[in-house]
């Protein structure tokens, strides 16, 4: 079944178009497309999405309905996530998606999200790689950070609200961020932390799994790559003490030199500093020896949420 996934969240919009083997779950890429459109910037604050930020995404949804159109898709789903969990305003949003691609947005809640996630990030490592299973899957998101532990299936789960947006937002504000804004971030975190383990016992993975950008940008960087290379990053593993210097490092950096760095889309280079933060800070918490970087996440669960 040829499937269009979208996926909504507070930074990225994000689009897959595969063909999923509805027996093996196999997923072939036909198209992989991402952009930066920061929807839920400022939703924190205000539980509203701006005009701007309303106009940025209608546009990437635009030109994903150009890719999509002739490509024979039998079905779309569009998700959205934790910024649009948040706003007073979002019908606005859901009428103009709907002018745009003929769809409804599917807004998942926090559970729901974790299990997608959960799905797309282990459907391969259940087909036999070479990683221990109970999965601890962390998804670092702009708005909400999931939590997944399982095997074959989801045992817990928890999505707390410390996505890489809303840290920035709430914490980091000097450049390059001061040592009391890091240690404020870094506290919420903690906070954060606690009420997953209300819940998830963290201490009982035996694989810790990462997802989403910031994760795979601070793994590009630990791999010292000169670009961004999705092959070399998907199922690599990165040392605790890999990411505990490169979140240092991205701390340390002016917005400037975040910018500057070749692995780094610039739409990130504002809020890196905060998703590294979240992946250090659970790392450590969990006393994690590595993480496992994977490239396929959400996306991939909706894709196969559809055919399935």
């Amino acid at each position: 079944m040829r499937v269009a996934a979208i996926d909504c969240g507070t930074n990225s919009l994000r689009l897959l178009i595969a063909d999923v083997d509805r027996m093996t779950g196999a997923i072939s890429d036909v198209a992989r497309e991402m952009e930066i459109v920061r929807l839920g910037e400022g939703v924190d604050k205000t539980r509203q999405f701006s005009p701007a930020a309303l106009e940025r995404t209608l546009k990437a949804c635009r030109r994903y309905a150009r890719l999509i159109e002739p490509r024979d898709v039998e079905r779309i789903r569009f998700v959205a996530t934790s910024a649009t969990r948040d706003t007073t305003n979002r019908d606005e949003f859901f009428d103009g998606v709907r002018a745009v691609l003929g769809i409804d947005v599917d807004v998942v809640s926090g559970d729901e999200e974790a299990a997608l996630s959960f799905a797309g990030a282990t459907h391969e490592l259940l087909a036999g790689k070479d990683v221990l299973a109970p999965y601890l899957v962390v998804d670092i998101g702009g708005g909400s950070t999931e939590f997944v532990l399982g095997s074959t299936a989801v045992q817990a789960a928890r999505s707390v609200d410390i996505g890489c947006v809303r840290l920035a937002e709430r914490h980091l504000h000097t450049d390059p961020a001061a040592p009391e804004e890091i240690a404020a971030a870094r506290a919420d975190i903690e906070r954060a932390l606690d009420l997953v383990e209300q819940s998830v016992p963290l201490a009982a993975a035996s694989t810790l799994v990462g997802l989403a950008g910031s994760v795979t940008t601070v793994a590009a960087l630990a791999l010292g790559l000169p670009e961004y290379d999705p092959v070399r990053i998907h199922h690599s593993r990165i040392a605790a003490s890999s990411v505990h210097e490169t979140t240092g490092r991205l701390l340390s950096m002016t917005l400037a030199e975040r910018r500057a760095l070749s692995v780094m889309h610039p739409g990130r280079a504002d809020v890196i500093g905060a998703g590294a933060l979240v992946l250090d800070t659970i790392m450590r918490r969990v006393d994690a020896s590595d993480v496992v970087v994977s490239e396929h996440d959400i996306l991939d669960g909706i894709a196969l949420s559809i055919a399935s």
